[in-house]
């Protein structure tokens, strides 16, 4: 069977031609949704202290029942568009993210053949994916991922809340069409009710009729939450990603004190733990002297090697929480500002559709009053 999927169509300008007034003609390309998951999955694995702009839904979630599911909806699929637009814009408005060269060849080149292979991608993905139980977590961190379960809850729940709210008003306002339509009946059969009667209805028909363009414009505030439901798992993926090099930095330096306690061992015959190699030399005997230099040798060798690597890997978990911390600042103003600007926007929303259902009452009252 012929595949079918949606491609969306990327234009890109330069800022530098804006600015000056160049009206210079934009690159333009065709992209699906599985090249933003490659790009998107480029970023997280080659930026782990940053939390990466998280993509719109693949498939529509927290929907009221008279929305359509179907991921190849119109309304959906431009629904996505402004999503996918507004990830691209994050990207590259961010201070790090929009430098990467990657994401420039995304942007412009056709083929993004420097985009990494998926399997590569994806076991490193799995690497920041996975639990470690580390001693001595930064609790900075530690508290960041509780706050980021707990947004991804209270997300959830409002949205979960908005769409009980959606089918119920949408139940509301089309009740009022019952209400039109029998107005509307009552008065052919009335003569001096009958203009009265037919222009209240008119307004409840218009009334009932409005509900389609007002939950239209709730899913454009619905995604804005949805946005930051999925920034909570980007905020997970940084905190885990310090919880992988803190467990590597504390498995090296475990590492590092067995080997020197092994050659502490060795060098002076004193056992401190009980060991099978130990056990075998009571039983027969202590190893030739040239098998004890060479073994002395070894672990001298090994002991150099694992206080390298636990040097790099103090670097490492120290310039990912600095970064990380200042990144995750960012992500906080952007955050609360969005969020703000957001529900401000939606309550005045509400408010004005219920100006506009006093309205239309007070029309249909002066209807009423002209019978």
């Amino acid at each position: 069977m012929q595949e079918t999927f949606t491609v969306y169509l990327v234009e890109t300008r330069p800022m530098d031609a804006v600015a000056e007034g160049r009206n210079q003609a934009p690159d333009s390309l065709w992209r699906r949704y599985s090249e933003f998951e490659l790009l998107r999955n480029y970023l997280l694995v080659t930026y782990p202290y940053i939390v990466v702009p998280p993509l719109p839904e693949k498939r529509a979630e927290f929907v009221w029942h008279k929305l359509s599911a179907d991921n190849m909806d119109p309304d959906f699929v431009e629904r996505r568009r402004v999503g996918l637009e507004n990830f691209l814009l994050r990207v590259a408005s961010h201070p790090v993210l929009s430098n990467d060269k990657i994401l420039h060849h995304f942007l412009i080149e056709v083929h993004a053949a420097a985009l990494p292979q998926s399997s590569k991608a994806d076991s490193r993905l799995r690497a920041l994916s996975a639990t470690f139980r580390v001693r001595n977590p930064d609790k900075r961190f530690m508290e960041m991922k509780h706050y980021s379960d707990e947004l991804q809850s209270h997300t959830s729940q409002l949205l979960r809340a908005r769409a009980r709210v959606a089918d119920r008003l949408y139940g509301v306002y089309k009740v009022h069409g019952n209400y039109g339509r029998v107005f509307s009946e009552w008065s052919a059969m009335e003569k001096e009710m009958g203009d009265g009667l037919q222009s209240a209805g008119h307004h409840m028909d218009a009334y009932a009729a409005s509900i389609d363009d007002i939950l239209e414009e709730e899913e454009h505030y619905a995604d804005q939450l949805k946005e930051y439901l999925f920034y909570a798992e980007a905020l997970r993926a940084v905190c885990r990603k310090h919880e992988l090099t803190q467990f590597e930095f504390e498995m090296a330096s475990q590492e590092l004190v067995s080997k020197k306690q092994q050659h502490e061992e060795l060098s002076t015959g004193i056992v401190r733990t009980f060991s099978f190699k130990g056990m075998t030399n009571k039983l027969f005997g202590q190893e030739a002297p040239e098998q004890r230099e060479a073994r002395l040798k070894l672990l001298e060798d090994l002991i150099a090697e694992g206080e390298e690597d636990v040097q790099e890997k103090t670097v490492e978990c120290g310039e990912h929480v600095e970064r990380a911390w200042v990144d995750m600042h960012r992500f906080k103003e952007q955050k609360d500002k969005d969020l703000r600007e957001a529900l401000i926007n939606y309550a005045v929303m509400q408010i004005s559709m219920c100006k506009k259902g006093i309205q239309m009452w007070s029309n249909a009252k002066e209807c009423f009053l002209k019978m």
